[in-house]
C-alpha cells in the first residue's frame, strides 16, 4: 500500500514531463537580411494565461540580433523583446478567442557573421493550466506534490473541455451556415429551372404565332 502514492506521483510526474517535451520546439534560426521570420501558430481561448518562453543561444556582439513578435489574429500586439541572448519570457492574457503568433527573426548586423552563421533556438509556448507557476501555487496554498500534480491535471483537462464545447459550438455554426447555404442554392435551381422552362414555352409560343403570320404553317 505504501508503494501507491509514488507509483501514482511517478505516472504523473512522466504524463507532465510527456506534455513539456511536446509543446518545446527546437529549431536553427539562420541569419540574414531583411524580413526572414519563423512563426509559430497557435490558438487560445478567451481569458487564458499564455507564457512564451525562448531560449537563444549565442552571445551579443557576434553579428547576429534575434528578435521576437507575439501578435494575434485580432490586431493586438504582445510583445517586441529585441537582441534576445540566453532565456527570455513573455506573458499576456487574451481577450478573445483567436490564433496569435509567436514570429521569431536572425538579422546579420555588423561584421562579425557570415552568411552561413545561424543561433539555435528553443521556443516553449505554454498556454492555460501550464502557464501557471505550480510551484507558487503549491508553497501559498501548502499542497503536497501528488496534490499539486492533480490539480494541474485537472485544470488541462477542464481547458480541453472548454476548447472541444468551443470547437463544438463553432462545428455547429457552420452546418447551420451550410446548411442554410444549401436551401439557398436549392432554391435558386429551382427558380432557375422555371424561368428556362418559361422562357422555353414562349419561345415556343413566339415561334408559332411567327410562322402562322407567316403562313408557314
Amino acid at each position: 500500500m505504501g508503494s501507491a502514492p509514488f507509483t501514482m506521483r511517478s505516472v504523473l510526474a512522466f504524463f507532465l514531463l510527456a506534455i513539456q517535451l511536446v509543446s518545446a520546439l527546437k529549431f536553427e534560426l539562420p541569419a540574414g537580411h531583411g524580413k526572414n521570420e519563423r512563426c509559430v501558430r497557435n490558438f487560445v481561448s478567451r481569458d487564458q494565461l499564455v507564457v512564451v518562453t525562448a531560449i537563444v543561444n549565442g552571445q551579443k556582439g557576434d553579428g547576429q540580433q534575434v528578435n521576437m513578435h507575439i501578435k494575434d489574429a485580432m490586431g493586438n500586439d504582445h510583445g517586441r523583446p529585441k537582441d534576445i541572448v540566453g532565456e527570455v519570457r513573455q506573458a499576456f492574457t487574451s481577450t478573445a478567442d483567436t490564433a496569435f503568433d509567436v514570429c521569431l527573426s536572425n538579422q546579420l548586423v555588423g561584421r562579425g557573421a557570415n552568411a552561413n552563421s545561424f543561433r539555435e533556438v528553443e521556443l516553449d509556448v505554454e498556454i492555460g493550466a501550464d502557464a501557471r507557476d505550480w510551484s507558487s501555487i503549491q508553497v501559498q496554498e501548502k499542497l503536497k506534490p501528488v496534490e499539486t500534480d492533480l490539480r494541474r491535471i485537472e485544470e488541462m483537462v477542464q481547458d480541453i473541455v472548454t476548447e472541444m464545447e468551443y470547437l463544438r459550438a463553432r462545428e455547429q455554426r457552420l452546418r447551420d451556415t451550410n446548411e442554410s447555404t444549401n436551401e439557398r442554392v436549392k432554391w435558386f435551381a429551382f427558380g432557375t429551372m422555371g424561368m428556362l422552362m418559361g422562357l422555353g414555352a414562349w419561345q415556343v409560343v413566339y415561334l408559332r404565332a411567327y410562322f402562322r403570320s407567316k403562313h408557314l404553317i
